[in-house]
């Protein structure tokens, strides 16, 4: 079986494209994931093939580096407009990081919005392979009626749902065709000698001895090449058929990609059905995967068709089927006999853009939920789960607003729970600005030994950043040597909320003076001493809001470098600079500060103005006072 993964941007007609290759012979079976991702297995000319459709658009991606990690060949599926190429960019990114063959067809060549080489030369700044056309169109009347083959100089006329028809070449094209064969050839001679040198003499190679060089060209990803058709048609559709057949290469390839002799299997997929449990999709690529068979340290309960119902006793080296109620497995792993490594970097999702606080409409539904939450994250690649430290509720990291939506449906679908989702605050801080003394006694008498401890506390604010310092200067032990670390205790505890609500930072206390009683004090008093002094401290001071500032890493097409700064400046940020993305042709890292309370706003705004192309990376840089109306109205919260 050969595997091959569809991918392009929304509305390109990626699943129009994988239905015509399917139908070309007959029916096909298919796997769907969560209206994400749809397997389609099919026959042609008597062999197996494997499509993987994956959605377009940027809540999707997560599922494409599992699917080309285990592809024998890419196809992008592109709109024929130069305009389009930028929503193409993070898709040749992935092709080019996996360095899996890849091929190009641009589809709805019926309605062109552009000219196929201007097409190409806009592609082209986004791969760092050459691109090069394999067929070019045919026009009468403006319109594209056909194509012709530039290795074999065949000319096709285009018939709706038919197989296209044989035609002569028509004197209109010889030109064009002229001038793109010779492109090819030259492209081609560059990775083989024995066309180089016949080209040298003025000679044309035999369209076998091409095709070959095509087909090696491919498989060692030495160059990208292009066709063209209009899938909704049935259009070039077989075309592209016949060249996966002839040059596409075999599940070895994707074996050593995988980096190692060992690897048995790629998980790629995994769902939760109903009445069935886990499956998780995967391809043997290093021996055969046998029910009940040692795989990734467990063993695999049973292996299915992608129907989910037909069993299988294995699958054999090539082979995509499901490895059904083997909970150990996970999506996105390489898989041996005796453990698991995860994929490359390059097929991990990138961090999540969109989170929020969940919890369940019904009280009695929390364990349940949690439960699900971590099935959930388990087969899901692009969802994080983690929890707010200010209120414990689970916090959904997701790849965006239809991700998120996603989940909800299908938390409510499979498992029977309502939540509720609520944006996550961002964690302020407060600091003290000046220094205060205090002094208090704990005294407490109640029946039996009673509770006494009093101390005298200094609170000074320290530089940002430095956290929280505690230090002693007590004299003639007013306060025993025991009760300080007590008292040190309490001053901790009191830092955990400061009159605002927020954690205090920043600050150095010093323990002056004290007094302590023979038989009532204790551990105990000294430390509510500790903390009740220091939280009568802050409040006599006064404190000031810190606000948290993320430092933010955005990757995006060059041609959106210039929307950028004031789009930082609308958020309140701090531009830092933008540098070419060294190991991204066509892309800028572009590098800023900004609150993390707009950080939800940034990725908006940022997927708005690169037409969803880019993303950012997010870390805490630091803390920055807040001030004017934001310090008090978040003060009033």
């Amino acid at each position: 079986m050969r595997v091959f993964t569809v991918i392009g941007p929304t509305q390109s007609g990626k699943t129009t494209l994988v239905d015509h290759l399917c139908g070309l012979e007959g029916r096909a079976q298919h796997f769907d994931i969560a209206g994400t991702v749809r397997m389609s297995a099919f026959s042609y000319l008597e062999e197996p093939w494997l499509a993987i459709d994956i959605q377009g658009g940027p809540d999707a991606l997560a599922y494409v580096g599992p699917a080309l990690a285990a592809s024998d060949e890419a196809v992008i599926c592109v709109p024929p407009d130069p305009e389009a190429a930028v929503l193409v960019a993070p898709y040749l990114r992935l092709t080019e990081a996996a360095g899996i063959p890849c091929s190009l067809f641009i589809n709805k060549m019926d309605a062109p919005g552009g000219r196929i080489r201007e097409i190409v030369a806009a592609l082209q700044a986004y791969c760092g392979h050459h691109i090069v056309l394999r067929q070019v169109p045919i026009r009468e009347g403006g319109e594209i009626v056909g194509a012709v083959d530039l290795i074999s100089e065949r000319a096709w006329r285009y018939r709706e749902e038919q197989p296209s028809a044989l035609i002569e070449l028509p004197e209109s094209a010889v030109a064009r065709e002229q001038e793109a064969r010779t492109e090819l050839l030259e492209s081609l001679s560059d990775f083989d000698d024995h066309v180089l040198e016949q080209l040298i003499e003025d000679r044309q190679p035999p369209s076998e001895e091409l095709y070959e060089v095509a087909a090696r060209v491919l498989q060692r990803h030495d160059l990208v090449p292009a066709f063209l058709g209009a899938a909704s048609h049935g259009n070039g559709v077989r075309r592209l058929m016949k060249a996966m057949r002839h040059e596409a290469p075999e599940y070895r390839t994707a074996r050593a990609r995988a980096e190692g002799d060992g690897a048995a299997a790629i998980s790629i997929f995994g769902d939760i059905r109903k009445h069935i449990g886990k499956l998780v999709a995967m391809r043997a690529i290093g021996a055969d995967v046998e029910a009940g068979a040692p795989l990734a340290g467990g063993t695999v309960s049973s292996v299915t068709d992608l129907d989910a119902k037909t069993p299988r006793p294995a699958l054999a080296r090539g082979e995509v089927g499901l490895a059904v109620k083997s909970d150990h497995l996970a999506p996105g792993l390489i898989c041996t006999a005796d453990g698991a490594r995860p994929l490359p970097d390059w097929a991990t999702a990138r961090p999540p853009v969109f989170s929020q606080m969940v919890a369940p409409v019904h009280e009695k539904d929390d364990v349940r939920l949690s439960s699900a939450l971590h099935r959930l994250a388990e087969i899901d690649p692009g969802l994080r789960l983690g929890q707010d430290e200010q209120t414990g509720k689970a916090v959904l990291g997701t790849q965006g607003p239809l991700h998120m939506r996603r989940l909800v449906e299908k938390l409510s679908s499979d498992f029977g729970l309502e939540i509720e989702a609520e944006p996550v605050p961002p964690e302020y801080r407060e600091t003290v600005a000046r220094g205060t003394e205090m002094r208090h006694r704990h005294r407490k008498q109640s029946g039996g030994a009673g509770q006494f401890a009093e101390v005298v506390i200094g609170v000074a604010p320290l530089p940002r950043g430095a956290g929280f310092f505690f230090e002693e200067v007590v004299k003639g032990g007013a306060v025993p040597r025991n009760y300080i670390p007590a008292v040190e205790a309490g001053a901790r505890e009191a830092l955990l909320e400061g009159p605002h609500g927020h954690r205090v930072v920043d600050l150095k206390v010093t323990l002056k003076d004290g007094k302590a009683h023979s038989v009532d004090s204790s551990d105990f008093a000294f430390r509510t001493a500790g903390k009740t002094a220091l939280r009568e401290a802050l409040a006599e001071a006064g404190t000031t809001l810190l606000q948290p500032i993320l430092r933010v890493e955005m990757h995006l097409p060059s041609i959106f470098v210039g929307d950028m700064v004031p789009l930082v400046s609308g958020l309140k940020g701090q531009v830092l600079g933008f540098e070419a993305n060294r190991g991204a042709p066509g892309w800028e890292l572009f590098n800023a500060l900004i609150p993390a309370s707009a950080q939800e706003e940034l990725h908006r705004s940022l997927a708005s103005a690169t037409r969803g192309t880019g993303w950012a990376e997010v870390a805490f840089d630091h803390f920055e006072e807040l001030r004017g109306a934001q310090a008090k109205a978040t003060a009033a919260v």
